[in-house]
């Protein structure tokens, strides 16, 4: 199945949904004719090179062969061409030979990327994520000796984090790190889970490392980061020995079989400080934020291209009676329940699509913003968003993949055809760079506590004017979807309010009901990036600009969201204050243990 880059759907969220007009003058280089050219030139990078090789990178798979990883055919190829044009870099520093671009724009580059093949994005999205983390904590020696070639992608970037004893929970990561008496440290511990942990495609890999000093405090306020390059550099920037790391083997998975997740060794690694003594955590968030931005965008592009295989199927598979014109026999997008599963397959994706792009735009805000307060307020923002942009998107991945399976029916179980492995590769999307129970725990429990609620305030006073515009139109469809909206974010304050009120002394109520209020602000949100797109649509039909059937497409999808997602906001609202007690008694004995 061939996959076509949106790039009309992209650019159209990143200025109708996201609002990309908001960073004005903060990057006088992102001008639209840029921003155009950059989206345009990914979409053939990913439709032409990396979207051929995603099935035969899944059924070929990264292979472990003497001690090494070897990466599919064409990967190398290119990984060569991703580097050559310039994709790392583009919202890297510019005095270390970054383009210095909006992080929103990178987003919307990365979402073809991930769609034409995720397995092989998960590469330079890590190296992205470890380029943001030593420019924020490391010092000016080593931004000098890192940045430049991660940059370049002549070298890559890992995140080595879990430990098999640790999982999920870091304060228990228990990696040496031991002063070597030179002003370095050398490390010596396992982690598992490392995607791209070892590869041949870079001629140097840069790994971050979580690990404990001696004289550390327990739990997670232990941790320091460290850098650990595969091969020793010099001062110089030259390459040197190998270091003491290595892969010891590769996990056998479910998905994403091209991308090497291996199982690490320390043993005695050279290494050096990133930060300061055991605010490693902290300096590690850097690029665990940045890497939940990018795995929701993972669960946007693998949704585009599941939907769009779908879409394919459904137009060349025939199948029954159309419904509308009794011809016999029809395609299978002559159904209406297959029309209606697609067009809420599409909603989806571009509901999340604004949601990741608005999230990128105001981490953009948040640094670049001249004024404090706006400063602040976009902070606040992209707090909120980010667990909601990782989960609620990438959840919405593995329904879309699930449905796309669906509308090819028995032929999409069979591997044959494709389906099954956007099903397959999608469902990593929710686990990995924390759980998404996790991302609702961080939600409720430190998102809402910043100012006491103020960023979910300032998100649903930003919210009500588009409601509110949407129902004072004339067109009865943009009324319905004002409607809906409206109604959600009813549905939004009944549930914050409880939420905020039962943090403070009924915690294992509000945990309880953390996942149901991640979903709700998800969906209201995600209504709300469709709903600004409707006004922009309905506006340009009014002025008679086209083309008219893909601008009135856009307000259908906003009203079959508003009709099939946000009608449900009100039983969400239930669910969120259902409480604890039902879990309490389910001891388990009672349920069967």
């Amino acid at each position: 199945m061939t996959y076509k880059a949106p790039v009309r759907d992209i650019l159209f969220s990143l200025y109708a949904a996201a609002g990309f007009d908001a960073l004005g003058t903060l990057f006088p280089a992102a001008d639209k004719p840029t921003v155009e050219a950059i989206v345009h030139g990914a979409g053939d990078l990913a439709t032409n090179i990396l979207a051929p090789l995603n099935r035969s990178g899944d059924l070929e798979g990264a292979q472990f062969e003497n001690g090494k990883v070897r990466s599919p055919n064409g990967f190398g190829a290119a990984y060569k061409a991703f580097a050559e044009g310039g994709w790392h870099g583009l919202a890297a520093p510019a005095m270390f030979g970054g383009q210095d671009l909006p992080k929103a724009l990178e987003t919307a580059v990365f979402e073809s990327i991930q769609a034409a093949n995720m397995a092989f994005g998960l590469c330079p999205m890590l190296t992205v994520g470890a380029i943001e983390a030593i420019s924020a904590n490391g010092d000016d020696v080593q931004r000098t000796r890192f940045l430049p070639p991660l940059i370049r992608g002549e070298w890559s970037g890992t995140m080595n984090l879990t430990e098999p004893q640790a999982g999920s929970d870091l304060a228990l990561v228990s990696t040496r790190a031991t002063p070597d008496g030179d002003g370095g440290f050398r490390l010596d511990g396992q982690k598992i889970f490392i995607t791209w942990g070892d590869h041949d495609l870079a001629e140097n890999i840069v790994h971050l490392v979580l690990a404990r000093l001696p004289d550390a405090p327990p739990g997670s306020r232990g941790l320091t980061m460290f850098v650990a390059p595969k091969r020793l550099v010099g001062a110089d920037g030259s390459l040197g020995a190998t270091n003491s790391l290595r892969p010891a083997s590769l996990e056998h998975k479910l998905g994403i079989h091209a991308s090497p997740t291996c199982v690490m060794l320390f043993d005695g690694a050279q290494a050096e400080m990133i930060g300061a003594p055991n605010q490693g955590l902290a300096a590690m968030f850097v690029m665990m934020n940045a890497a939940r931005v990018h795995v929701g965008v993972q669960g946007v592009g693998l949704a585009e291209r599941a939907y769009q295989q779908a879409l394919a199927f459904s137009l060349e598979r025939q199948q029954g009676r159309s419904a509308w014109t009794g011809a016999w026999p029809s395609r299978l997008f002559d159904h209406p329940d297959v029309r209606r599963s697609l067009m809420l397959m599409k909603a989806r994706i571009e509901a999340a699509r604004g949601l990741c792009l608005s999230t990128a735009l105001a981490g953009d805000l948040a640094r670049r913003a001249v004024n404090p307060m706006d400063r602040e307020s976009a902070r606040l923002r992209e707090d909120l968003l980010t667990p909601i942009a990782k989960a609620w998107s990438t959840d919405m991945a593995v329904e879309v993949a699930s449905v796309g399976l669906q509308v090819h029916g028995g032929m999409g179980f069979v591997e044959e055809t494709g389906a099954a492995q956007h099903y397959r590769d999608a469902r990593i999307l929710p686990i990995y760079e924390g759980a998404n129970g996790i991302q609702a725990i961080d939600l409720m429990g430190r998102k809402l506590a910043l100012g006491k609620g103020r960023a979910v305030r300032e998100l649903v006073g930003e919210i009500f004017p588009t409601a509110g515009a949407l129902k004072s139109a004339d067109d009865a469809w943009l009324h319905t979807i004002g409607a809906r909206l409206e109604a959600g974010l009813a549905a939004v304050q009944s549930a914050t309010g409880w939420m905020l009120e039962r943090r403070g002394h009924a915690q294992p109520d509000a945990l309880a009901g953390a996942t149901p209020y991640l979903q709700l602000l998800g969906d209201v949100v995600g209504g709300w990036m469709l709903a600004k797109g409707a006004l922009v649509a309905s506006e340009a039909l009014a002025r008679g600009e086209g083309p008219a059937d893909y601008y009135r497409t856009k307000i259908g999808l906003a009203r079959v969201y508003a009709e099939q997602v946000l009608s449900r906001a009100p039983g969400l609202a239930q669910a969120v204050s259902q409480g604890a007690i039902d879990l309490f008694r389910a001891t388990p004995e009672a349920l069967g243990a």
